[in-house]
């Protein structure tokens, strides 16, 4: 498991300091190509583009682009490094509207800034200290995904059928996963899961890259389309539902890839637990409910030609293509954390976490 977890690790700052290397999964399965971000235009178009995706990731890629870009400014004085460091962290947000990870890791950027000014350190301690904080959290991101994939694991029988939609596995995280992070460390325990991945349209992360790096790490795994979901709980291939999250509201609503709720409801139906693995810094409580989360659109093409020799729609034709939905609390047997596990009330239960 860990031979796997470091072949596939998906974000870390270079070893000049000068730039931060990631797996480029918009290349995958096919390729499997590391690419060097050196500006903090280079981490927006990044982010952008989905060449990094996965909340826990893009708040990471984010806190190292953040430093990149204010180190790129050679401020002169303090004043020129704050305001330096807010441009670029409101040009970093502007990236994705729904990811909280994203507007986490800026705010801690900016808490680790405000206090080395507050202490008055020079620039280059400043920008050190900087760079430490981004490199904390992604260390920080291994260690909570290991603690959800233990907490997830005392849910689940050896032998269990799990299904999974989109990717929330080592790729999306600093190492481990979120959803998959159980199925890792039950794969060292000998659990045998047998998992069955949707393949998450329109951008197909399931078929490209869950089933890519679970068969990586020679996991049982089954690919499906996300309309066969229903067909494979009605024969009772499927125990649980794991997912992950890029967003929870104070009422428990989640926020996850378009196609999430169906699945929710699927198994609600044919009564399967139904889990979703959320870091803590997913957890907005100053968000109410679902209604409140900005859901992402984006373009056409991704519908009608972008995986296709030939244009699959009608020239012209209108399309919607959201990029997440919002799954109901009432839907939701549990969100695993690395504090533990949430039960409903989560609208009590989310603040004691």
């Amino acid at each position: 498991m860990e031979k796997v977890a470091e072949a596939i690790q998906s974000v870390k700052l270079s070893e000049d300091q000068n730039g931060v290397v990631i797996l480029d999964q918009t290349l995958l399965p096919g390729l499997k190509k590391y690419e060097t971000l050196t500006s903090a235009n280079d981490v927006w178009d990044a982010i952008v583009k989905l060449k990094v995706r996965g909340a826990p990731a893009i708040g990471i890629v984010a806190a190292y682009g953040v430093y990149l870009g204010v180190k790129q400014l050679d401020p002169q004085n303090t004043k020129e490094l704050h305001q330096g460091f807010l441009q670029v962290k409101e040009y970093l947000a502007s990236s994705r509207p729904t990811a909280v990870n994203l507007f986490w890791a800026l705010r801690r950027m900016e808490e680790k800034l405000d206090l080395t000014l507050s202490k008055g350190h020079s620039i280059p301690a400043i920008l050190e200290e900087l760079r430490e904080e981004a490199e904390l959290i992604r260390l920080e991101d291994e260690k909570v995904c290991e603690a959800i994939g233990k907490h997830a694991l005392t849910l689940l029988e050896p032998g269990t059928g799990i299904l999974t939609h989109c990717n929330a596995g080592a790729i999306a995280t600093a190492k481990y996963g979120t959803a998959l992070a159980p199925i890792y460390l039950g794969q060292q325990e000998g659990y045998d899961f047998k998992v069955y991945a949707d393949e998450t349209r329109p951008l197909l992360q399931g078929a490209r890259l869950t089933a890519w790096e679970l068969s990586e790490a020679n996991i049982d795994v089954t690919l499906i389309c996300d309309n066969m979901a229903s067909i494979v709980m009605s024969e009772g291939k499927i125990q649980a539902v794991l997912v992950g999250c890029d967003r929870v509201a104070a009422n428990g609503d989640t926020a996850n890839k378009i196609g999430t709720s169906g699945v929710a409801i699927l198994a609600k139906h044919y009564g399967i637990p139904f889990y979703v693995c959320a870091p803590i810094s997913t957890i907005d409580l100053n968000c109410k409910n679902g209604q409140e989360i900005v859901i992402e659109e984006r373009k056409s093409e991704e519908i009608t030609t972008q995986w296709y020799t030939e244009p699959m729609a009608p020239e012209g034709v209108k399309t919607y293509n959201p990029a997440f939905d919002v799954t109901s609390h009432e839907l939701i047997t549990a969100i695993i954390t690395e504090n533990g596990i949430i039960r409903p009330n989560y609208q009590e239960n989310l603040k004691e976490i």
